[in-house]
């Protein structure tokens, strides 16, 4: 009889015990759920920057510090952005894990705003490149850099703002320069930073830190590193940035692209594309200001030589012409 006392009330108080978990607050395991996630985020953090500290370079000219880059290849190829080795006749080094290295080859591409530097050194340690086609708004990024020139190292934590922004970035050297399809975030982003990855939580870069606004806060730029990795490619099968140029200048409006000025020479000004034009089309592809269908990103991912179908919007008439892209001149 005792048995049957004791299985009985064993049975009650199991019975209580889920009665009253299933009725405590959502918000106490709400909490819980937060606070592991922090951890969880937290750790990411920790371990994305201790992976890091041998494949992220600070870029240095004449003993100052004035950018970062990231080591891509184990026998010494680094990206950095263009406007960080803009001058031509400076002469750059990469600190790579405290030690001073010499930049021998520096290759710019004539496009956009990104560079692929040489130095003499092998076992390095490059960084993974993930896809910037999957970057969804929202997720934690982290951002690695020599900030102003002084802070080798800073770590900076945010989110992806936004992506397929179009923005003016002003270069003391070569003027301004417009970027397509570039990723946004609210990580911190300083002079000196530029060059330097953004990483996700995995640990791999999604990004290349490239501008901030100087006219608000938290709002950072990054190239989406999927443009890296198609010009790494074409600079492995070539050893040099050889990319087409349409050669114009545009802004984005709903209906597609429109064409603010055309550089003399060019393959638009030899297939008669004209300033006040409105870039509709590519090869039967509506343009837009999402990733795919921004017009830079389109002509990209095409070779030299090759012709394109471009359909323009011109006083209200449609007009199809057919561009042969060349490589800048």
């Amino acid at each position: 009889m005792k048995n049957k006392i004791i299985i009985l009330l064993s049975i009650v108080v199991l019975i209580l015990v889920g009665f009253i978990g299933l009725n405590l607050p959502k918000s106490l395991f709400d909490k819980r759920d937060l606070q592991i996630q922090f951890v969880e985020d937290e750790s990411a953090v920790i371990r994305v920057v201790e992976r890091s500290n041998e494949s992220v370079v600070t870029i240095s000219s004449d003993n100052k510090d004035i950018g970062t880059g990231f080591i891509i290849t184990t026998n010494g190829l680094i990206v950095t952005n263009k406007h960080v080795v803009s001058d031509v006749n400076a002469k750059y080094s990469a600190v790579i894990d405290k030690e001073v290295v010499e930049i021998v080859n520096i290759y710019r591409d004539p496009v956009t705003d990104l560079a692929i530097v040489k130095v003499n050194k092998i076992n390095l340690k490059p960084v993974t490149l993930g896809d910037s086609d999957k970057i969804k708004v929202g997720q934690s990024v982290i951002a690695i850099g020599t900030v102003l020139g002084e802070f080798r190292s800073t770590v900076t934590k945010g989110v992806v703002s936004g992506l397929g922004r179009g923005i003016v970035a002003n270069n003391p050297f070569e003027g301004s320069e417009r970027l397509d399809n570039v990723i946004q975030t609210d990580a911190a982003i300083n002079p000196g930073n530029s060059g330097g990855p953004l990483f996700n939580l995995k640990g791999e870069v999604i990004g290349v830190n490239v501008a901030v606004s100087s006219g608000a806060q938290s709002i950072g730029f990054a190239l989406p590193i999927n443009l890296v990795k198609e010009s790494v490619d074409n600079f492995g099968a070539t050893g040099q940035f050889d990319r087409p140029f349409l050669g114009v200048a545009y802004k984005l409006v709903s209906r597609g692209a429109s064409v603010e000025n055309v550089v003399l020479e060019s393959s638009a000004n030899k297939a008669g594309i004209l300033a006040g034009d409105i870039i509709t089309e590519v090869d039967g592809t509506k343009l837009a200001t999402e990733k795919n269908t921004v017009l830079s990103t389109y002509i990209n991912r095409k070779r030299i030589g090759e012709s394109v179908k471009i359909k323009i919007l011109r006083n209200n008439l449609e007009i199809i012409l057919t561009v042969v892209l060349e490589k800048k001149g």
